[in-house]
């Protein structure tokens, strides 16, 4: 199978951008042959980058609410026309996506924002939708929490067997074990682009699950922030932004196939050998011969959560009184 990371600028907070963006990529990935493309997290529409650059636990900042209330305003919705768009394009190119996107929440949750990892196959459409587990740090003050319906490994008509993370939480010890459980051949983790964040966790996936490794990064920089950002000149006197990347590949035996690539924009194309995965689960593999069910076990629970359900008796018609 090759496999490419996206690395690229992003269209930050600009969602009809951001879309126009991703799809152009698939039309490159398709045209070098790939078979599964993947983005960096939040690539649609952009990591809050100024939380912890400007003062973000602020408490009742008129700031910090501005830059919020435009965060919220562009992200995206599952059911929404961008997603509706990139899946056209996946499904007319033949290229399977992992793609970061800010998810605004339905119902319940309208008023708030999701890490969200989506799995979209080209004829199958959207496969996946994962929240991440739990926001890192400062991103808790702009993220809600997810639930473990998205922890799913997606089987390509190829034979392979794919699963994706989002950030940090490739460094949670149980989603990694749930991930491999499902009989993991590629490994997917999304960042929102930096050699420091991807140079050991990526190799650490990959031998401990004896898996193919893709870590998928962005590139980001002062000259990707709109100036009417509310929170603009607050950033740029803090230093500004500078997100380089650090998309790799590494092989089922922890070795590196494509090192973290710093300050480069474009595709980062490899070719895996699916064999490579059972050679090396001979000697082992951490959900399966080597696993020990009688001393420990993991349960994962795949319900999606939400802060308010409705049960009805679902009547032709409401009451008006």
């Amino acid at each position: 199978m090759r496999v490419a990371a996206a690395q690229f600028h992003p269209a930050w907070l600009d969602p009809e951008g951001g879309t126009k963006l991703v799809v152009s990529c698939l039309e490159q990935a398709a045209a070098a042959s790939v078979d599964l493309l993947a983005f960096g997290e939040t690539f649609l529409s952009g990591y809050p980058v100024w939380v912890s650059e400007t003062g973000g636990a602020r408490f009742d900042d008129a700031k910090q609410k501005r830059a919020y209330a435009a965060y919220l305003a562009a992200a995206v919705e599952l059911d929404g026309p961008e997603l509706a768009t990139i899946r056209e394009a996946a499904a007319d190119l033949g290229v399977f996506v992992h793609l970061g996107v800010t998810e605004r929440g339905g119902g319940p949750g309208r008023g708030s924002v999701y890490a969200t990892l989506v799995a979209l196959d080209p004829v199958s459409g959207v496969v996946g939708a994962h929240r991440k587990l739990r926001p890192t740090f400062e991103e808790r003050l702009v993220w809600a929490p997810g639930d473990g319906h998205g922890l799913r490994v997606h089987a390509l008509p190829s034979g392979w067997r794919v699963g994706g993370l989002n950030c940090w939480e490739n460094w949670m010890p149980l989603a990694r074990a749930a991930m491999y459980a499902g009989g993991e051949d590629l490994h997917v983790s999304v960042w929102p682009g930096s050699v420091a964040l991807t140079r050991d966790i990526t190799r650490f996936v990959a031998r401990e699950g004896r898996v193919w490794s893709l870590a998928a990064g962005a590139l980001l920089s002062m000259d990707d922030i709109p100036r009417d950002f509310p929170l603009y000149d607050e950033l740029a006197e803090a230093g500004g932004v500078d997100r380089d990347g650090g998309s790799a590949v590494a092989a089922p035996d922890g070795s590196w196939l494509v090192e973290p690539v710093a300050g480069e924009a474009g595709l980062v194309i490899a070719d895996l050998d699916r064999s490579r995965v059972d050679e090396e689960r001979h000697n082992f593999d951490p959900t399966g011969h080597y696993a020990r069910p009688d001393v420990l076990h993991l349960d994962v629970d795949r319900r999606r959560r939400e802060g308010v359900t409705f049960s009805d008796a679902a009547p032709d018609r409401v009451p008006l009184r």
